[in-house]
């Protein structure tokens, strides 16, 4: 008897997320073709409220940034490699090994 009350949970479950994931299938196409992932801005219903951007989105008058937030430089592995050993063997408490010869 017990195990046909943990079917039947199990299958509700199931069937729950499946609805769920076909629900939210459908409403990412949908938005698709209207083109809201796209650039482009649209219209706004009257049940959403503006949201402001995040501060640090913004500079000292309050308009948008239009440079690069992150600017990522690129590094060659051994070029890395000797910094990060620079900065280990600079670090307080480090006891100095001897260097194996590979």
């Amino acid at each position: 008897m017990l195990h046909l009350i943990y079917i039947l949970a199990f299958t509700v479950i199931a069937f729950f997320a499946i609805s769920n994931l076909i629900r939210s299938l459908i409403t990412i196409s949908g938005d698709s073709q209207r083109g809201s992932w796209t650039d482009t801005p649209r219209p706004m219903k009257k049940s959403q409220s503006y949201q402001a951007p995040h501060p640090e989105l913004l500079d000292n008058n309050g308009d948008p940034v239009d440079e690069p937030l992150l600017v990522i430089r690129s590094v060659s592995v051994e070029d890395a490699r000797q910094r990060l050993d620079s900065i280990y063997q600079s670090s307080p408490g480090q006891t100095r090994q001897p260097e194996e010869d590979s």
